[in-house]
């Protein structure tokens, strides 16, 4: 393993701060001060400090949470809005969103200290989808899903849906429930202001195999190592939740 990502998987900063910290000789391995970013350590048998610190690995763990909106998916906001680490207690490792949910958008939202995780399922090119159910303005016609599915124009770039139908009407307005397979900026809302249908109330129900269940919006819980597991294998199969749901605090 890697010296910098030893130490991005103890807590102590991203990779690339743990690079500088090498950098500037508080890295030993073994006794000896270590300033080479390319080392490789075995986290089984090498000793490894930081300014004198012992220092291991930390568990990996992999969170849900259902997230109410007025919640940024950050670590922090130099706006000092509520975060979504704010809903969580302190459970003994770093956690970081994996992708973000917009402030004004609600649910499925994967929280983790596994950086390898968090890549592979939030880059497009693994082609894990992610289902939401958006309330919009209007009746959405049988036009409005194939434009949907061809795909609209997004700031210069083709957006598409993998999956769009139309589940429920409310009066005069429409809920859809559309799967994407990538995750730009605002994608959802901008589709269906492009398709003439601005989005009302937003609320993201499932990433590839797993889904919200019973998960009430501010819960969260741990995902098992099957969940886990399904996730990085890109199995389609619906989750069933495991462990003690746990409200926010």
């Amino acid at each position: 393993m890697r010296l910098a990502r030893f130490l991005a998987a103890a807590g102590v900063a991203s990779r690339r701060k743990a690079e500088e910290c090498i950098r500037q000789g508080r890295v030993s391995v073994n006794g000896q001060v270590v300033t080479r970013v390319a080392t490789e350590v075995d986290p089984g048998r090498d000793r490894v400090t930081l300014d004198g610190r012992p220092l291991q690995p930390e568990r990996r763990l992999y969170v849900m949470l259902n997230k109410p909106a007025g919640y940024v998916s950050t670590v922090h906001d130099p706006q000092g809005r509520p975060t979504v680490l704010d809903l969580l207690p302190d459970l003994g490792v770093r956690l970081f969103p994996v992708g973000r949910l917009d402030l004004d958008t609600e649910g499925l939202l994967l929280l983790t200290n596994d950086g390898g995780f968090s890549q592979r399922v939030a880059h497009p090119r693994h082609q894990t989808g992610k289902v939401y159910e958006a309330l919009v303005q209007g009746r959405v016609d049988g036009d409005g899903l194939q434009r949907l599915l061809r795909g609209v124009m997004v700031e210069g770039t083709l957006a598409r849906a993998e999956r769009a139908r139309i589940v429920a009407r409310q009066g005069e307005n429409t809920v859809l429930e559309i799967c994407l397979h990538e995750g730009r900026k605002r994608q959802v809302r901008r589709m269906c202001a492009a398709i003439g249908h601005p989005v009302l109330r937003l609320r993201r129900t499932a990433v590839g195999p797993l889904t919200l269940g019973g998960l009430r919006p501010g819960e969260y819980r741990l995902l098992s190592e099957e969940e886990v597991e399904s996730l990085l294998q890109g199995r389609r199969r619906p989750s069933r939740p495991s462990g003690r749901r746990r409200p926010a605090r």
